[in-house]
């Protein structure tokens, strides 16, 4: 199923909390609403110049919350994935570099950081706009390190299913520009304003915390986070007459073991009831994994778990894009086995492969957006199935 498609049923209740947590989390509306913070808006009035920094995923949407004239600046660098939306540029440049994996684009860009927070001095202030996918964006190795050999390393890390605090703190100590060290280029202020990503919404895990340097004059705010759209989904549901439950614990670990075990929650489920759960699997990659990513992993493991259940599930990348398919995430259902045999499909095959997109379109279950401009992990939504819309 297409966001375009007109969903029915279930899945346009699924749906719709999908696009209610991602409206709660829209990067403009956060922005917009962090720059009426009084104390980031004293140091902004106290600054002799005022340079703009946006990198990540979201860094189109987040620079248009300061573009349009709502902040006087003075330059400004943005720094997006190649085929991202576009960048209300205006006064600033616009680079675009290599995401999920560095290239030398990436190092082009972090060079041209270090170049741009170097231009201010100590009575200045630059406003850095930090989001998920920062750490591909910007890549710039510590001498004696080929891209190449860190791209290797990372790469390794990540397929064998570690998790994002691990695979951020490799970065780290591979780079010249992460863990607050392109922050130590400029003796200006810094306000660091973050879309976490990260559990716990750590700020110096976003991006590995280019700006985060730990100096007394500097802020740093979260201004949205997972459980931002969480809440949002909460209002929205509730909204419509139903009830809602958490999931006890945010989504983590081996994704199929996670669907599971949210699969068993969502059974528990009463009638006109909702359960909610936010967070960031891992999946254990082989060398040759197909098109799949963790949402649709979790997808599948909840799949096997609620065969025959009065019960549907949304999983879905808050991003837009699941792993290396062109998909946001997939529903199921108590169905989906069965039709799954009907036309041949083999649940255990497709994530031995890790090739679960595949699987998904032959049934007609994928959940495919566009990029949707923002970043903050992944989503799982339930229902008991005959819970009216």
């Amino acid at each position: 199923m297409s966001a375009g498609s007109k969903p029915s049923g279930n899945r346009a209740l699924l749906a719709a909390l999908y696009r209610a947590a991602l409206a709660g989390v829209d990067p403009v509306r956060a922005v917009r609403h962090a720059l009426r913070d009084p104390e980031v808006s004293r140091r902004l009035r106290k600054a002799r110049r005022i340079g703009v920094f946006a990198v990540g995923k979201a860094a189109a949407g987040m620079f248009a919350g300061v573009a349009g004239g709502l902040l006087d600046f003075d330059q400004a660098l943005v720094i997006v994935p190649r085929g991202s939306a576009p960048v209300p540029a205006g006064r600033a440049a616009v680079l675009r570099s290599s995401h999920p994996e560095p290239d030398f684009s990436s190092v082009r860009a972090a060079r041209r950081a270090v170049e741009f927070f170097s231009g201010f001095g100590r009575e200045d202030l630059i406003l850095c706009l930090i989001s998920g996918g920062t750490s591909s964006l910007l890549c710039l190795p510590k001498p004696g390190l080929t891209l190449s050999q860190k791209r290797r390393r990372i790469r390794d890390l990540v397929r064998s299913g570690a998790s994002i605090e691990k695979v951020n703190r490799l970065r780290t100590s591979l780079s010249r520009v992460k863990g607050g060290a392109l922050g130590r280029e400029t003796a200006a202020t810094l306000v660091t304003l973050v879309l976490s990503d990260v559990p716990g919404d750590r700020p110096a895990l976003v991006g590995s915390g280019p700006t985060i340097r730990g100096r007394r004059r500097d802020l740093v705010r979260i201004v949205a986070s997972n459980r931002t759209g969480v809440e949002a989904a909460r209002t929205f549901a509730r909204s419509r007459g139903l009830a809602v439950r958490n999931h006890r614990r945010r989504l983590s670990g081996e994704a199929a073991e996670e669907g599971a075990r949210i699969a068993r929650a969502a059974a528990a489920l009463k009638r006109r009831t909702v359960l909610l759960a936010g967070g960031e699997t891992t999946v254990r990659l082989n060398r040759r994994p197909g098109a799949g990513g963790r949402t649709l992993e979790l997808a599948l493991g909840a799949a096997r778990s609620i065969e025959g259940l009065p019960v549907a599930l949304l999983a879905a990348a808050s991003d837009g894009r699941d792993g290396s398919s062109r998909a946001a995430g997939a529903f199921v259902d108590g169905t989906t086995l069965a039709r799954a045999r009907r036309r041949g499909l083999s649940v255990e095959r497709a994530l031995a492969r890790h090739d679960t997109e595949p699987f998904f379109e032959a049934l007609g279950d994928l959940f495919v957006t566009r990029p949707t401009g923002t970043n903050v992990c992944d989503w799982v939504f339930g229902i008991e199935a005959d819970s009216p819309v």
